[in-house]
């Protein structure tokens, strides 16, 4: 089995999922007392969501490159970044690394195709729902339409996902805010919902829509599985 690379702590509620279903999809396909191979570097959010929020991405992307290498050097085979929106820098990262990282966007993409879908919502936080890096990602790589919120419920999951789902909590009158939302986006066509926040999946669950959730967490960490065992 290939070694895993981690760069988590975006945060670290999310990235203790990874962890988790890593090892247990291992476990599932390997059997016994087998887990995996992994090397994580965890990085203080609070540094990088400043960055984010004051527009400062190049340094965000130096920051991440830096650790990229760290966990290159700890032995990893390949490189998991456990958030969607900081892969607005995976390009940035990729320099002076000789280990391939493995892309979240693609990784959803290539469920959703196999689901036999291609007009698809998008749910994360304002930067991936609003940016190119990701949408457009999806868009002209994959082939997707992608649907995001109106600007006043993108305000809302962005919110929630910062002020509540970062810091552990999970409010019910939220999940009903999501809710309607992924249920206005399933009227102007969606079919299926990208939890494009590797947050969101900690508040929403199948039972909560109406057509297929692709949660982005569980779907990258199933695929750093699939690579490492090729």
């Amino acid at each position: 089995m290939k070694t895993i690379g981690l760069i988590g702590g975006m945060s670290w509620e999310s990235s203790i999922e990874y962890y988790r279903i890593i090892n247990e999809e291992t476990k599932k396909r390997l059997g016994g007392l087998h887990s995996a191979k992994s090397v994580m570097v965890s990085v203080d959010f609070a540094e990088i969501e400043t960055l984010q929020h004051e527009g400062r991405w190049d340094e965000a992307g130096r920051i991440l490159a830096r650790v990229a290498q760290d966990v290159e050097r700890g032995g990893a085979d390949l490189l998991v970044l456990c958030t969607n929106t900081m892969h607005k820098v995976a390009d940035q990262m990729q320099t002076g690394m000789h280990i391939p990282l493995l892309h979240i966007a693609d990784a959803t993409a290539q469920r959703i195709q196999a689901a036999g879908l291609t007009r698809i919502g998008l749910l994360g936080t304002r930067f991936t729902m609003e940016q190119d890096f990701y949408k457009g990602r999806l868009i002209e790589k994959h082939g997707l339409e992608v649907l995001t919120p109106d600007e006043v419920e993108r305000e809302i999951v962005h919110c929630v996902i910062y002020d509540e789902l970062c810091l552990g909590l999970i409010q019910d009158e939220s999940r009903e805010a999501y809710k309607r939302i992924m249920a206005g986006l399933i009227e102007r066509g969606a079919q299926g919902i990208i939890l494009g926040c590797t947050e969101i999946e900690l508040l929403v669950h199948a039972q909560d829509c109406a057509v297929p959730l692709f949660p982005t967490t569980r779907i990258h960490a199933e695929a750093a599985v699939e690579y490492a065992l090729k």
